[in-house]
C-alpha cells in the first residue's frame, strides 16, 4: 500500500515516454525511407556524379566509419543536453554532465581525426574560411531565431492568453503565407549582393522580435500575427542569399560538403535556440516573480486596497469559504501571470539581440562574383 503510489506515477511516466519514442520511431523511419526512394526516383543525377559514383564502386568504398561514429556521438550527446538540460537543471544533473562529457570527448577526437584523413567525412577546414565560416554562423543564428520564435510564440498564446492550439496556429499562419510569397520575390532579387539582402533580412527579423516587446495582457490576435508577418518578410531575405554566399569560392567537388554543413547549422541552431529560449524563460520568470512579490505586504497601501476590493467583490457574490484567502490567491495568480509575461518579453529581447548579431556578420561577407555561377544548396 505504501509502495504503490510511488511506483504508479513513475511507471506511468516511463510508459508514456517510451510510447512517445515508439510512435516517433514508427512514424519518422518510414517517412525517411519514402523520402529517400522519392529522391532517388525523381531527382536526376548529373553525368559527372554518375561517373564519380561508378569510380567509387570500382575502387571500393572508403567510408570514414570512425569519423561517422564520432560525429554521431557528438551530435547525439549534444542534442540530449540541449533537449533535457532545462528539465534536468543543466549541469546540476549527473545525467546532463555525463552526456556533455561524452559529446565533448567525441568532438575533441573527431577534429584531429578528420584533419589527418586524406578523404575526411567532413572537411572541417571549410569552416576556417572567412566566407563559408561566416555563412555557417549566420545560418546557425538564423536557425536559432526561426525555431525558437516558432516554438515560443504559440506556447505564450496558449499558456498566458488562453488560446487553443488551433487559434495559436492561426496566429502564426499569416507569417507562413508571407514567407511563401517572399521566397518568390527574393528569388527575383539576384542582382542584389547577398550580404545586403541578409543585412536587411536580419534587421527586419530583429524588428519582428522588438515589436513583441510592447506586449501586454490586453494584446489581441493581430498584434501577434503582425509580428509573425514581419518575421516572414525577414527570414527569406536571409535563407536564399545565404545559400548563394556560402557557395561562393567552394570547389565543385565540395558542394555536397557545403550543403551538408549549412543544413547542419540550421538544424543545430534550432536546437540551441529552443534550449536558450526555454532557459531564459524559466530563469527570468523566477526573477520577476521574486521581485514582484517584494511589493506584496500589509505595509503596501495599494496591496491592501486591492485585497479589500477583491474581498468585497467576493462577499457581494455570496461566495462560500475564506474570502481573504481567495483574494490572496487571486492576487498571487495575477503576479504569476505578470511575471510570465515579463519573462516572455525577456526571451524576445534575447532573440532580437540574436537577430542583431547577424547584421555585422552579413556585412563582413565579401561580394559574390555572379559571373562564376554560384551553386545552389538544398
Amino acid at each position: 500500500m505504501v509502495v504503490a503510489p510511488a511506483i504508479g506515477p513513475t511507471l506511468g511516466g516511463w510508459i508514456s515516454d517510451n510510447l512517445s519514442w515508439h510512435w516517433c520511431f514508427l512514424i519518422n523511419v518510414p517517412v525517411g525511407l519514402i523520402c529517400l526512394v522519392l529522391i532517388y526516383m525523381i531527382i536526376p543525377s548529373s553525368p559527372e556524379k554518375a561517373r564519380v559514383r561508378e569510380l567509387l564502386w570500382a575502387n571500393g568504398l572508403n567510408f570514414d566509419i570512425v569519423g561517422f561514429l564520432l560525429i554521431a556521438i557528438f551530435l547525439g550527446g549534444l542534442e540530449v543536453v540541449l533537449d533535457r538540460g532545462q528539465i534536468d537543471d543543466w549541469f546540476g544533473s549527473s545525467f546532463i554532465v555525463t552526456f556533455a562529457a561524452i559529446s565533448a570527448i567525441a568532438l575533441l577526437l573527431f577534429i584531429p581525426w578528420e584533419l589527418n584523413r586524406p578523404r575526411p567525412l567532413i572537411d572541417i577546414k571549410m569552416l576556417a574560411g572567412r566566407q563559408f565560416g561566416t555563412c555557417f554562423v549566420i545560418m546557425l543564428v538564423t536557425g536559432a531565431l526561426l525555431i525558437a520564435a516558432t516554438q515560443i510564440l504559440p506556447q505564450l498564446l496558449q499558456t498566458e492568453f488562453g488560446y487553443t492550439a488551433t487559434l495559436a496556429g492561426l496566429a502564426i499562419s499569416p507569417g507562413g503565407a508571407v514567407t511563401m510569397c517572399m521566397m518568390v520575390v527574393v528569388g527575383r532579387l539576384g542582382f542584389v549582393q547577398p550580404r545586403y539582402l541578409i543585412t536587411i533580412g536580419a534587421a527586419v527579423a530583429g524588428y519582428a522580435m522588438f515589436d513583441l516587446l510592447g506586449m501586454s495582457p490586453d494584446a489581441d490576435f493581430w498584434f501577434f500575427a503582425w509580428s509573425r508577418i514581419y518575421l516572414g518578410i525577414g527570414l527569406p531575405l536571409i535563407f536564399i542569399p545565404i545559400t548563394t554566399a556560402s557557395y561562393d569560392g567552394i570547389p565543385p567537388a565540395k558542394t555536397d560538403q557545403a550543403s551538408a554543413l549549412i543544413n547542419l547549422a540550421r538544424n543545430f541552431g534550432g536546437s540551441m535556440g529552443v534550449a536558450l529560449s526555454q532557459t531564459v524563460l524559466v530563469r527570468r520568470e523566477q526573477f520577476h516573480q521574486s521581485r514582484l512579490v517584494e511589493h506584496l505586504g500589509s505595509w503596501n497601501p495599494f496591496y491592501n486596497d486591492t485585497l479589500n476590493r477583491i474581498q468585497s467583490y467576493l462577499n457581494g457574490q455570496a461566495a462560500t469559504g475564506n474570502s481573504a484567502g481567495t483574494a490572496s490567491a487571486v492576487i498571487g495568480h495575477a503576479v504569476q501571470s505578470q511575471a510570465a509575461i515579463l519573462a516572455y518579453i525577456d526571451v524576445f529581447v534575447v532573440l532580437a539581440l540574436i537577430a542583431g548579431l547577424m547584421v555585422p556578420l552579413a556585412l563582413s561577407l565579401r561580394a559574390v562574383n555572379r559571373s562564376a555561377g554560384a551553386k545552389p544548396a538544398h
